[in-house]
């Protein structure tokens, strides 16, 4: 059943070809067999074909305090095949990313409890604005300078923004996503319908379902277990990327 869950997150310094190579499945992640698939683009010249060798110049040349990426994390309806997901996917990286690099996976690993896929994408960027001048990898991830911006590195996309102007940011790209599923679900003529609002901005009186960590649910007796996926399967809840 389709529900929503998006999160933003950034990845410290150093954490980036980390987490580009958990998400892409790669080398001691290769053991998961939920990688439905994987792609990147907006890369540099220097990084065409390899978004791992930009993730690593990202954590070598990011100041230390910078994100070296940023990342959306959203649940994908499991009404969909994986085609229509990966439609679903592009669809969300052009109006989440624009032209700035990124990379993304799409993960459905089976749930814990009733045994039913739980699509998600992982969706990391740079912050890095392109402006169609040619850098280094040194020089790309240095400060911005906006009165010679051939001299310094490439604009981010949230510098010099308010708290009030990011949090705004947030809500409306959150409303981005919603939008986005909902329109792909009603063109692949699917009745569900996401809504990005919290429970109280939708004037519903109910305590958000909380997600059950692995070691809990593995000490759950299988009549719990039937008992709590009858419970997702009925009503709104959050999916759980991972």
């Amino acid at each position: 059943m389709a529900s929503f869950h998006h999160s933003i997150k950034s990845g410290k310094k150093g954490s980036a070809r980390r987490h580009s190579t958990y998400i892409g499945r790669e080398g001691l992640h290769s053991i998961r067999e939920d990688l439905i698939h994987t792609s990147h683009g907006n890369m540099p010249d220097w990084a065409q074909g390899n978004p791992g060798y930009f993730w690593s110049m990202a954590d070598r040349f990011e100041r230390a305090n910078g994100a070296a990426y940023r990342e959306h994390e959203i649940a994908l309806p499991n009404e969909l095949t994986a085609a229509q997901m990966i439609d679903l996917a592009e669809q969300l990286v052009r109006n989440l990313v624009g032209n700035k690099p990124y990379q993304y996976a799409i993960h459905a690993p089976e749930g814990s409890i009733g045994r039913i896929q739980n699509p998600h994408i992982h969706l990391m960027y740079s912050d890095r604005v392109p402006d169609g001048i040619s850098r280094a990898p040194q020089q790309m991830f240095s400060r911005f300078n906006a009165k010679q911006p051939e001299s310094g590195g490439c604009r981010k996309d949230s510098g010099g923004k308010t708290p009030l102007q990011l949090r705004q940011e947030v809500t409306a790209t959150r409303k981005v996503v919603a939008d986005t599923q909902n329109q792909v679900l009603a063109a692949q003529g699917h009745e569900a319908c996401l809504d990005h609002r919290s429970l109280r901005e939708r004037g519903i009186e109910r305590v958000a379902e909380r997600h059950l960590g692995s070691h809990f649910i593995e000490g759950m007796a299988d009549s719990e277990k039937a008992v709590y996926a009858l419970h997702r399967s009925s009503e709104p809840g959050r999916g759980t990327p991972s």
